[in-house]
């Protein structure tokens, strides 16, 4: 369920109302009995919690950096550390 904000056209009153979708929006505001209309906001951010969220959570295991062959997206071995150690 989101949580609305709303606004008092009388005194300005702000406040926020956890209400159902399909809720009635609030016709008067709990501080002074006035008219209030909802407001439009950007709401919350999407909170991702566990495995499979993250970008480095499905990257491929590339070749192990050495002088042996090409790494880190290069054309050429590479001596420089961390890959040619």
């Amino acid at each position: 369920m989101p949580t609305y904000e709303y606004q008092c056209r009388r005194c300005q009153h702000r406040f926020e109302q956890f209400q159902s979708m399909s809720a009635e929006p609030l016709e008067i505001c709990p501080k002074c009995g006035g008219p209030v209309e909802r407001l439009v906001s950007g709401g919350a951010g999407i909170i991702s919690k566990g495995s499979g969220f993250h970008a480095t959570d499905y990257l491929k295991a590339g070749p192990e950096c050495g002088r042996e062959r090409p790494c880190c997206g290069r054309n050429s071995v590479c001596d420089h550390k961390p890959c040619g150690t």
